[in-house]
Order: C-alpha cells, then sequence, then structure tokens
C-alpha cells in the first residue's frame, strides 16, 4: 500500500475520535456503489439540467451566436471545474484512506487543506480568466458577436469561481466521510438556486447572457454556504487552519491532485479541440456541439456521479487492507456503468428527432445533434468504464496512470481521428472521431485496473 507523508503527530490510529468511521469496509460493496451514485447523481444531474435549461432560455432569444458564445465561454469556465475536481478527488483518496486505517484526525487535516488549496488556485485562475478572456476565447475560435457574448458571460461567471471551488472540496469531502446524502444537498442547491434565477435574470430583468452568469454565481454560493454547514457544523470535520500544517500537508495533496487535475484537464481540453475542430464549418455547427456538450452531462450525469462515489468505497478497503473488496468495488462499478449507459443511449435513440427542437436548433445545428444521439452516444459505455477504472487508479496510489489515460485520449487517441473525420466526413467526422477514441481508451483502461488490483492483493498475501 502507498505511504502518503501525513501531518507530523497524528500517525496513531483512533478510529472512535469524534466517532469517524470507515463505512464502506463492511456490507454489500454493490449496495454502496448504488447508495453513493443515485444520491451524487441526483443532485449533480439536477445542476447539469439546470445548465442545460440555461441554455435552453438563452437559446429563446434566438441568437446562434449566443449559443456558441456559451460553447466557447463554457469551455474556459469548464478549467475551473476541472482543477477544483482534481484537488476534490485528492481530498477524497486522502481523507478516506485514513479513516480506513483508523486516523480521522488525520483525514481532518487534509479535508482542511485540501479546501484552502482549492480556493486559493480558484481564484488565480479567475482573475486571469478575466484579464485574459478576448485572447482565450480567439484561441477557441470565437469571433465577431459569440465573442463579445462570451466575453460578458466569462467574465461575469468568475467571480463565482472560489465559492464553486469550495462547494467541490466540500462534496468530495462529505462522500470520503460517508455522508452521500448531503454531498447531494451541495449540488441540488445549486440546481434548484439557478432553476429559479435563471429566468428572471434572463428576461424578468432582461439580462440575457450576463444575467445567467449572475444566476450562476447566485447558485454557487448557495451551494457553498450548504456545505460549510454540512462539513463545519454537523461533522466537525474541518479543524483551525495552521500555516504549519497546510505546509505539511501540500506534498500528500499534490502528490494525488497535480495528476488528478492534470486528469481532469484533459476534458475542457478535448472539448476546446473540438470546438477549434468544429469551428472552420460554422456558427451551426459550434451549436451543435455546445448543445451536445450540455445535452451530455444530463444523460450520462449518472456515470460521472460513479467515477466520484466509487472513489471513497475504493480507498477506505484499500486503507483497511480488504483488497477483495477492492476488486469487487471495481466489478459491481462497471457492471452498473455499463447497465445504465445502454439505456441511456436506447432513450436518446428514441428522443433523436425531438431534442434539437428543444434548444430550437436551425439548420446544419439539427442533423449533428440527430446524428450524436442516434449513434456516437453509445461510445459512452466505454467513456464509462474509463472513468471507473481511473477512480480506482487515483485510489490505489496510482494516480498519474490516470493522467496517462485521459490525456492519451484527449491527445493521441482524439486529435489524430478528430483531423482525419473532418477531413473526410466534416462536422460528422469530429463527432465519429471521438467516439472511437473513447472506444480504445475506455477499453485498455478498463483491463489496466483489473491488472492494479490483482497485483496489489498478490503483493499483500
Amino acid at each position: 500500500m502507498t505511504d502518503y507523508p501525513v501531518a507530523p503527530g497524528t500517525d496513531a490510529p483512533d478510529i472512535a475520535a469524534n466517532g469517524h468511521r470507515a463505512r464502506f469496509v463492511t456490507g454489500s460493496t454493490m449496495r454502496h456503489v448504488v447508495i453513493m451514485t443515485l444520491t451524487g447523481a441526483v443532485g449533480l444531474m439536477a445542476m447539469f439540467l439546470v445548465d442545460f435549461a440555461d441554455l435552453f432560455f438563452l437559446a429563446l432569444l434566438g441568437e446562434t451566436q449566443i449559443t456558441a458564445a456559451v460553447g466557447f465561454a463554457g469551455t474556459l469556465a469548464f478549467v475551473n471545474l476541472s482543477i477544483s475536481l482534481g484537488l476534490g478527488i485528492a481530498a477524497a483518496a486522502l481523507v478516506s484512506q485514513n479513516l480506513g486505517a483508523g486516523k480521522p484526525d488525520t483525514a481532518r487535516h487534509f479535508a482542511t487543506n485540501a479546501l484552502a488549496v482549492t480556493v486559493l488556485m480558484s481564484l488565480v485562475l479567475a482573475g486571469g480568466m478575466a484579464f485574459f478572456a478576448d485572447e482565450l476565447l480567439a484561441v477557441l475560435g470565437a469571433k465577431g458577436e459569440a465573442l463579445v457574448h462570451g466575453r460578458v458571460y466569462l467574465q461575469t461567471l468568475t467571480w463565482g469561481f472560489p465559492f464553486w471551488a469550495a462547494a467541490v472540496s466540500f462534496s468530495f469531502s462529505l462522500r470520503a466521510v460517508g455522508d452521500p446524502q448531503r454531498a447531494m444537498y451541495i449540488t441540488l442547491a445549486a440546481a434548484v438556486a439557478n432553476g429559479v434565477l435563471d429566468p428572471i435574470f434572463i428576461f424578468g430583468l432582461d439580462l440575457g447572457v450576463r444575467g445567467a452568469a449572475l444566476a450562476s454565481i447566485c447558485a454557487n454560493f448557495a451551494s457553498f454556504a450548504l456545505g460549510l454547514y454540512g462539513l463545519v457544523r454537523v461533522h466537525g470535520f474541518l479543524n483551525r487552519f495552521s500555516l504549519n500544517r497546510f505546509a505539511t500537508c501540500l506534498r500528500p495533496i499534490f502528490f494525488v491532485a497535480i495528476p488528478a487535475i492534470l486528469t481532469q484537464l484533459a476534458t475542457p481540453f478535448a472539448i476546446a479541440y473540438l470546438t477549434r475542430a468544429t469551428a472552420p464549418f460554422g456558427d451551426e455547427a459550434v451549436a451543435a456541439v455546445t448543445i451536445i456538450n450540455r445535452l451530455v452531462p444530463v444523460a450520462f450525469g449518472v456515470i460521472f456521479a460513479l467515477s466520484g462515489a466509487v472513489g471513497p468505497i475504493i480507498g477506505q478497503n484499500y486503507g483497511a487492507m480488504r483488497y477483495d473488496r477492492v476488486r469487487k468495488t471495481l466489478s459491481d462499478a462497471l457492471l452498473f456503468s455499463t447497465i445504465y449507459t445502454v439505456l441511456t443511449c436506447a432513450l436518446l435513440f428514441a428522443l433523436r428527432h425531438h431534442i434539437p427542437h428543444w434548444f430550437l436548433a436551425k439548420s446544419d445545428t439539427v442533423p449533428l445533434v440527430t446524428f450524436f444521439c442516434s449513434w456516437m452516444a453509445a461510445g459512452w459505455i466505454f467513456a464509462g468504464a474509463q472513468f471507473v477504472s481511473q477512480a480506482s487508479f487515483n485510489n490505489l496510489g496510482k494516480p498519474h496512470w490516470s493522467t496517462a489515460f485521459n490525456w492519451g485520449k484527449a491527445t493521441v487517441g482524439l486529435i489524430p481521428l478528430v483531423y482525419i473525420g473532418a477531413k473526410l466526413y466534416g462536422p460528422y467526422g469530429v463527432l465519429l472521431g471521438q467516439a472511437l477514441s473513447s472506444v480504445m481508451f475506455g477499453i485498455a483502461a478498463t483491463a489496466t485496473a483489473f491488472i492494479l488490483v490483482r497485483r496489489i492483493a498478490v503483493d499483500q498475501t
């Protein structure tokens, strides 16, 4: 088992301290996977559904350039989420492993200092994106009205980055201590607040794109407040900040966080490349990719939640040296992922002619969205398997393997396939190349995950 450095004086097991016990080392692993996933999916899918509705409300303004602008700016905003997720993965891994090993005080130190790092990095990122908004949007291919709308949206949205980053950190720590319900409430709060405020700000106050961003800021703050209450008042799981403790915890946090952040950043990189590859085919093609990028998290939100749900279960059993349960958790999560994704693809196929019109899609946007719903969505069967496999890497002392697989898919897999696809079949080839890269790397990551678990079990027996 990989030994992460811990804060001095906190090595002794004290599993009974403050009642913080490892909850996932007993009971049905499939039950843990299902409960953790569904509670995470409720809030996460509600949040993505509001993001989906956000695009719908903006589409009612009747300008394709606005839809494209949200796609350009949303790609950059996703960087903040990716960094926050990477640091959240580190928090969950370290908290869950130390709880499993009977060291709750050490776990609290990691939860506290991972939060501090997350907020600091988000503040720096927000300032940089606000200042260089035009240059960053132009790199993605934005121009004209799409660039103007994108700048307004991005510069407004950055004010909420630190609140959302902290909320993500709270959510991961709550999952690590075995409280998926309150972790769910964090994202659910954002969904409810955004859903209520979007039409008020966009239409009632006639703020358009800026109104959508302001609604998101208010939603981010609501999530922050609820997460702070859950982790501090309910669980007492944050310690008083100490600069010495902070410095001591940085190394183990970044040991997991750096590869996890790099892993997460592969997603906005891939989205940015897809947006850039689609831009030469016009705003209608970019609008189609924007709609698809909003549709995917709603349709496959359970898969996004599954990857976060599996981590603490694997981490606690790994810390407790229950390697049989680690392997069973991986198998159960993959089975759950496959069944859910197949059913979702069938639903998208049934709705393939209706979904484009929900966004008032026009001309070339319609057949592209229909093409994705008909065939390309099936690539998510393999993308889901890769998510689960990478969760096992992050919690089994191999976070850099997640980085290698995700960036491999976003570069070696995606770029040549999308380039060739675009040359041969235009924007349809872009979507085809993306799906094929998911198939290749999903299979490879899954095989590697099982090999890793088997090797760890053999080495420790």
